[in-house]
């Protein structure tokens, strides 16, 4: 026999051994029993949309030795803005949400102090008058129009924006679902790690509050708000702001008891 049939029929001898090994550990490894297993599945599931509701924060303040005259221009210029934002957006909801009217007194010089009559340093030097407007509209296209519009008599204190409450249930509806569809996308991978087929799991328990301590605290959908501050425009024409809705995330979690048979 030739020194390569030699060799050849060493390293098929050889492979059969190893091979023959091989399924002998194979068969001797033990295989976790699987049948009544307890699983606990976390699952995730979010929505996005687009703001469609806008609350917008007015406000007007003036300052006057005189308390009367600084009240008196608070009133009217609160409602001279009052009616421009019902004209520019007559389905706006206006709430009047602060008046407040409180003394100025002088600042008092550093280093010391000059011997003065007590009751003397206590008199004020003015009044300061203010008022806050809240409006919120969902007429988000003519918003920069109406907040301009107002900027001629009011200050702009700040926007939020927000889901509308009926497209805030809607999309609930939405969380939910995609939210219980990653829990069974979750359940046929760990039934395939498992080597199990997913139809031997069956659902226990589902925490959609995620409040059995497996996934944490719930998180809140968090509004995008926009902060702002505004001078008083005494300009015929005031340029329109720019302003971006954005979008909110609606964000849920579950915890999931699984059982196999």
């Amino acid at each position: 026999m030739s020194i390569q049939k030699l060799v050849l029929l060493s390293a098929l001898t050889l492979a059969s051994s190893v091979q023959a090994q091989a399924q002998v550990h194979a068969q001797a490894a033990p295989v976790a029993a699987t049948t009544g297993t307890l699983v606990i599945v976390p699952a995730f599931g979010e929505v996005k949309h687009a703001n469609d509701e806008a609350t917008v924060n007015f406000a007007v303040e003036e300052q006057d030795k005189d308390r009367a005259a600084a009240t008196a221009r608070v009133n009217q210029k609160m409602k001279q803005g009052t009616d421009i934002v019902r004209r520019a957006d007559p389905q706006a909801e206006l709430k009047t949400v602060g008046y407040y009217t409180y003394p100025v007194y002088p600042e008092v010089p550093d280093g010391p102090r000059p011997l003065v009559n007590p009751a003397a340093r206590r008199m004020p030097i003015g009044w300061r008058v203010g008022q806050s407007l809240e409006v919120k509209t969902r007429n988000l296209q003519a918003l920069p129009k109406t907040v301009a519009a107002a900027q001629k008599i009011l200050n702009l204190n700040g926007i939020d924006y927000h889901l509308s409450p009926e497209l805030a249930r809607r999309l609930d509806d939405e969380r939910i679902a995609a939210t219980y569809r990653n829990l069974n996308e979750r359940i046929a991978s760990i039934a395939r790690a498992m080597g199990r087929n997913a139809g031997d799991a069956v659902i226990d328990t589902v925490d959609f509050e995620g409040s059995g301590n497996y996934a944490g605290d719930r998180a809140e959908a968090a509004p995008m708000a926009m902060r702002m501050s505004a001078k008083r425009a005494d300009a015929a024409e005031m340029p329109e702001p720019s302003f971006e809705p954005g979008e909110t995330t609606l964000q849920m979690r579950l915890v999931g008891k699984v059982k196999f048979r």
